[in-house]
């Protein structure tokens, strides 16, 4: 009963923070939160977050990541990620579109709770592997979002209607090189992850694996084409949207629509 009571406020603590952000973004007169009171709300849910985490994912038996279980883990790294971030970075935006999403992933592993043991035998690699590939996905996960706002900026300023939420976003120019900057952090530890498990995993493209494989492979090679775009032909502005979500959505597919299949699907199949 606990554990849902803190979901409950963990979700309400990112809700708010959201709704602080939106008002910060939208309203033109009246009571304007602090940016500070966004973030401090926000750093509450992450707290609450952290203590269900603890709770319903490690035990005797081993580390549970069952799709929901993974799922609220990945959520509480963006969150942490976008937060920490946002005490130096103008990034703090982004959190009107991950902040409600993490609030649906907590209040999905509250009521839909399932098993996906990751034994507490598993090799420091595998368990290396696992958190490099978590930390990759986060930041290329805040990297698609930024794209999706320089999507709008970009769209907005271009019909010269720059509208009061597109005035409140940093410049376009900084924007593009807060995007570039986390695609190149999420790009290496993406190579790490793919490294780490190369390396050290027996058969990365075993018959429950290769799907994730690939599709993470294929992930690559889209953010590295991105970046080396970038350097050599100084690729911008809509065609990097493009490709950071091209990317993002290969991505989606191999870390969780793979897990999805191979937890719902062929379960249900056998």
């Amino acid at each position: 009963m606990i554990h849902i009571l803190l979901a409950y406020v963990a979700t309400l603590c990112y809700l708010a923070s959201a709704a602080f952000i939106g008002i910060r973004l939208f309203r033109k007169e009246g009571w304007i939160p602090p940016r500070a009171l966004a973030i401090a709300v926000g750093f509450g849910g992450l707290v609450l977050h952290s203590w269900i985490l603890w709770h319903s994912i490690f035990s005797s038996a081993g580390i549970n990541l069952g799709f929901y279980h993974a799922l609220a883990l990945t959520s509480w790294t963006i969150v942490a990620l976008l937060l920490v971030s946002s005490l130096n970075k103008p990034v703090d935006n982004l959190g009107l579109i991950l902040l409600p999403a993490a609030a649906l992933s907590l209040l999905l592993e509250a009521h839909m709770a399932d098993v996906g043991f990751m034994r507490e035998s598993a090799s420091m690699a595998l368990k290396v592997h696992v958190l490099l590939s978590m930390l990759a996905y986060s930041l290329l996960t805040l990297a698609a979002v930024q794209a999706i706002l320089l999507a709008v900026q970009d769209h907005h300023l271009r019909n010269r209607h720059p509208t009061g939420f597109v005035r409140t976003l940093p410049p376009l120019q900084t924007m593009e090189s807060l995007l570039f900057e986390m695609i190149t952090a999420g790009f290496v530890l993406l190579t790490l992850a793919l490294l780490s498990g190369f390396a050290f995993l027996e058969n990365m493209f075993a018959q429950h694996l290769v799907h994730k494989t690939v599709l993470s492979v294929l992930a690559w090679l889209v953010f590295g084409g991105l970046l080396i775009g970038r350097f050599r032909k100084g690729w911008r502005g809509r065609t990097a949207i493009v490709w950071t979500l091209g990317g993002f959505a290969i991505l989606i597919l191999a870390y969780f629509g793979s897990k999805a299949v191979l937890q719902f699907a062929l379960q249900n199949a056998g």
